[in-house]
C-alpha cells in the first residue's frame, strides 16, 4: 500500500470516528469504535469498519450510520482538503470478533 493511500485511510479512520461520537445519538448505550478504512486505489470509495459494544445493537448502530450517511459524506467533502473525496460505505468489523474468539479459545 502506498504512503498516501494509508495517510487517507488513518484521516478517514479518525475524522469518521470525530463525526460518529458527535453527530450520531444512539439511543441504547453501546460503544462505536471506527476499527479501520480501506480505500480504493483510485480514490473513489471507501469502506469504513466498525465494532459496536455490546454485539446485540450492531444492527441498530449499522441502521443509524447509514440513515446518517448523507450527512457524515457531506461533513467529510468540506472537512478533507482533496480534489475528490471518497464515498463512504459502512460495514461491521466482523475481524475483531473472530480474533476474540480465537484468543478466548487459546486461553
Amino acid at each position: 500500500m502506498n504512503f498516501r493511500l494509508q495517510r487517507i485511510n488513518d484521516l478517514l479512520r479518525e475524522e469518521i470516528s470525530k463525526i460518529i461520537l458527535k453527530e450520531i445519538d444512539f439511543e441504547n448505550n453501546c460503544i462505536v469504535t471506527v476499527t479501520r478504512a480501506d480505500t480504493a486505489p483510485n480514490f473513489s470509495k471507501s469502506k469504513i469498519f466498525f465494532t459496536v459494544i455490546p454485539e446485540t445493537k450492531e444492527k441498530y448502530v449499522l441502521s443509524q450510520i447509514k440513515n446518517n450517511i448523507y450527512d457524515i459524506q457531506k461533513i467529510i467533502n468540506k472537512k478533507l482538503k482533496m480534489k475528490y473525496v471518497p464515498r463512504l460505505f459502512f460495514e461491521i468489523d466482523t475481524g475483531a470478533k473472530n480474533l476474540y474468539k480465537i484468543d478466548k479459545f487459546c486461553h
